[in-house]
């Protein structure tokens, strides 16, 4: 056995696959959403805890003795008042649940991940109770957010064609009493899994790869509909004309707002609008009066946008030399329509913002979006509808960036853990790339439940035939 880690706020599993893939056992997994919880059962043989503040608090004690403890833990506002600190200003929060565990048990690395936000200006705060507890804990941590995305680690490594940066918080404990903790430790160096790769190298197409095996059922369900490839079609012929006007590469450089397209004699900036807004009326306006007799054209011939609803009238190119619309990947936004190169996509989010293939008219499958997110080809929704897996998978971990990471921090603090040779030979030791053992990793289940019972191997077994 290598090392036992427990798994809080776990959704589907995305820190379970990459410790797993590791050579680490899940002894305790925790999630309160009934439907990922489903998906974790079914996929890693674990049925995870329900609410966390409940199983772990002043009183009680549920989790287990671990020596890795990983979550994406969600976070609330602490308590600015009075002159409190550390464990007493986050009560009332999940964060004081972990701190609760990390107090009991101990555990000799932490690795918490958080959304982008977390370490911004609006949760200051947040940011310094969280660093501050773990440091009073005996935790050599960065006070500097470690922000990661998978789209920049080579595919070497495991990385994937996706942009999302997400903050982890990486710690490790010092068991005896040393100087470590007095002094600020650098970020954890990533650049062996960045280097000699360039993002714009991503080809979603090759990379993801595209899922070849949908029944025509699951190929209709993901088409565009007649009104989106109108919308399409229309502001295809609109590239078009660009190009024909300005050349290959449109660099305008800001969103296009059919409804504020007016003369610049006739611009009115209402009083009191923010000035990113102010600058976009203004550069919209003069762009629509330096081609205003091609764009009327085009207008008159596609009815004005009259049948397109408000936010399909607004249209940003952020693809540079594409050849046209049909070559690049798209997002139906709140905020408009979004052409990008097909290299790597937005964070995954919604059903409804889901990124579409352009060249195949279709929106990514959940099992493209899965694949984007390091999941095996093997891992198994069951049932349950595409709308739910896409946000599961929105709000899973990215595989590749905690496997990654987790190795990044052992390295760094390799002298806290000369005592555990076991847990860093598993981490240091593990193969560069986690889909290879993923991949290869038997499944727990069959697909019925006396199947389950008979086929179930030992976590520590799989491995092993996986390696």
């Amino acid at each position: 056995m290598s090392f036992k880690y427990v798994d809080l706020f776990a959704g589907i599993g995305g820190f379970h696959a990459a410790l797993s893939a590791m050579g680490g056992i899940c002894e305790y997994a925790s999630e309160i959403d009934e439907n990922a919880a489903r998906i974790y059962l079914r996929n890693w043989g674990i049925k995870p805890a329900g609410d966390i503040t409940l199983a772990a608090n002043e009183k009680n004690m549920e989790v287990p003795i671990h020596d890795i403890l990983v979550g994406g833990f969600p976070c609330q506002p602490f308590s600015k008042s009075g002159k409190q600190l550390g464990m007493e200003e986050a009560r009332g929060t999940l964060f004081w649940n972990i701190a609760r565990i990390i107090e009991v048990h101990r555990p000799k690395i932490v690795l918490l991940e958080n959304v982008r936000n977390i370490a911004g200006p609006r949760h200051t705060h947040e940011w310094e109770v969280i660093i501050r507890t773990l440091r009073e804990f005996g935790y050599r941590v960065s006070s500097k957010p470690l922000v990661v995305s998978p789209h920049k680690i080579s595919p070497e490594f495991g990385g994937r064609p996706q942009f999302r940066e997400r903050v982890l918080i990486a710690a490790t404990l010092c068991e005896k009493s040393t100087g470590a903790l007095a002094v600020e430790p650098e970020l954890l160096d990533l650049t062996k899994f960045y280097d000699n790769w360039d993002p714009q190298d991503w080809r979603l197409k090759s990379h993801i790869p595209l899922d070849k095996t949908m029944t025509k059922k699951e190929k209709a369900r993901l088409q565009l509909t007649d009104s989106e490839l109108r919308w399409l079609e229309a502001w295809n012929e609109f590239i078009l004309i660009l190009k024909n006007k300005l050349g290959e590469n449109i660099t305008h450089g800001f969103p296009l707002w059919v409804d504020d397209w007016v003369h610049t004699d006739d611009l009115v900036i209402p009083r009191g609008i923010p000035d990113w807004k102010k600058t976009f009326l203004t550069k919209n306006a003069e762009f629509y009066t330096n081609h205003k007799k091609d764009f009327d054209r085009w207008l008159k011939k596609w009815d004005y946008l009259e049948d397109f609803p408000p936010s399909r009238r607004k249209f940003e190119w952020q693809a540079q030399d594409a050849k046209d619309l049909w070559n690049t990947v798209l997002h139906f936004r709140p905020s408009g329509i979004r052409a990008k190169k097909p290299t790597y996509v937005p964070a995954l989010v919604a059903m409804t913002q889901t990124s579409v293939l352009a060249s195949h008219k279709r929106r990514l499958s959940v099992r493209e979006a899965a694949r984007l997110q390091g999941f095996p080809d093997w891992f198994d929704f069951v049932d349950q509808s595409d709308s739910l897996s896409y946000k599961q998978l929105g709000n899973a971990v990215n595989v590749g960036v905690i496997y990654n990471v987790l190795k990044a921090l052992v390295i760094r603090d390799i002298d806290l853990l000369k005592n555990h040779p076991e847990l860093t030979r598993a981490i240091i030791g593990a193969p560069t790339n986690p889909d290879h053992i993923l991949e290869n990793y038997s499944r727990l289940f069959a697909a019925d439940e006396e199947s389950r019972k008979v086929q179930r191997k030992k976590p520590e077994k799989r491995l092993k035939l996986a390696l």
